[in-house]
């Protein structure tokens, strides 16, 4: 288990640091795909209870990383990346941030509950639990798959989403979890070969750090591919139009290039390119998504939907 009782000298927080916990670059991602999901399920859902949703599902978001700061407090300390952050620098003491981030997580289910059903509130207390204990505290600081598990927890709110509006998570909603489940790897292990030595001086058994940075292209790769075949699969089962398969065909050029030139040369400047291109890639899947189900866009590939 992470180690959170280690001395961090303690400081004055602001309600920024109380902001910064929640990860509000997450939430925006998470706010972002979640609303594709409701968008996208079928049926209605009233305007204020849909954006209620979205909300309590931001939230649970928050709560995640505000957890996660916790009980990473001592080994966000270790890392230049991530010593600047509220626990690390003791302005919050780790249990502050525990008790805070708990405190939104009960807030975030029961919302949801009130707001929409049972079934997604079901789906956003297993998202926090998943990131929070079986990510953060089983998966991260014992195998090199941490984040190809782990990114279930990120690929979890368009489904959480589908189930605010419908009640139910059928194998539409889940095709939306695979895109980003699978995107996952290639995106964050961009990351990792940039920032393999502060893993590895924070002890996290990252791919770069286990396999080597060959390996790790590798592995990029092979996801970077399954992602882009992935990204299609909306258009099989008449979620994605006309605008949904302009859009997927230049993200994926857009990723798979970077992917490629990475796996060829691994330098740092083909990383950070990949890392953009990844982030462009799910913006541009799921912004085709909204433009098509919230702005009337949607006209189906094959006749009448």
């Amino acid at each position: 288990m992470s180690d959170t009782s280690a001395a961090i000298p303690a400081g004055v927080a602001s309600w920024r640091d109380f902001v910064t916990l929640m990860k509000p670059r997450v939430m925006s991602l998470v706010v972002f795909t979640a609303a594709a999901g409701i968008l996208v399920a079928p049926g209605s859902i009233h305007p204020v209870l849909a954006v209620a949703s979205i909300l309590c599902i931001a939230l649970g978001a928050g709560a995640s990383g505000a957890l996660n700061m916790g009980l990473e407090a001592v080994q966000d300390s270790r890392m230049s990346r991530t010593r600047g952050r509220p626990t690390a620098t003791g302005r919050i003491a780790a249990a502050d941030a525990l008790a805070f981030g708990g405190a939104i997580a009960m807030f975030s289910v029961l919302g949801l509950a009130l707001a929409a059903n049972y079934v997604a509130a079901g789906l956003l207390a297993f998202t926090i639990f998943f990131y929070a204990v079986v990510y953060t505290l089983w998966l991260k600081p014992h195998t090199d798959q941490n984040i190809v598990i782990g990114g279930a927890s990120g690929a979890l709110p368009p489904v959480v989403a589908w189930a605010a509006a419908t009640g139910a998570a059928p194998l539409e909603a889940w095709i939306l979890f695979a895109i980003i489940f699978i995107w996952t790897p290639p995106h964050f292990w961009a990351l990792a070969l940039l920032a393999k030595d502060d893993y590895a001086a924070a002890g996290y058994p990252m791919m770069p750090n286990v396999r080597g940075d060959d390996a790790t292209r590798r592995q990029i790769w092979i996801y970077a591919l399954l992602t882009a075949a992935v990204g299609f699969a909306p258009l099989a089962v008449a979620l994605g139009g006309w605008v949904y398969l302009a859009a997927a065909s230049v993200a994926t050029v857009l990723f798979v290039v970077p992917a490629w030139r990475l796996r060829r040369e691994g330098s740092p400047k083909n990383a950070k390119s990949l890392f953009a291109a990844s982030i462009l890639y799910l913006f541009l899947l799921f912004g085709a998504l909204i433009a098509e189900h919230g702005f009337g866009l949607y006209a189906p590939l094959f006749g009448a939907a």
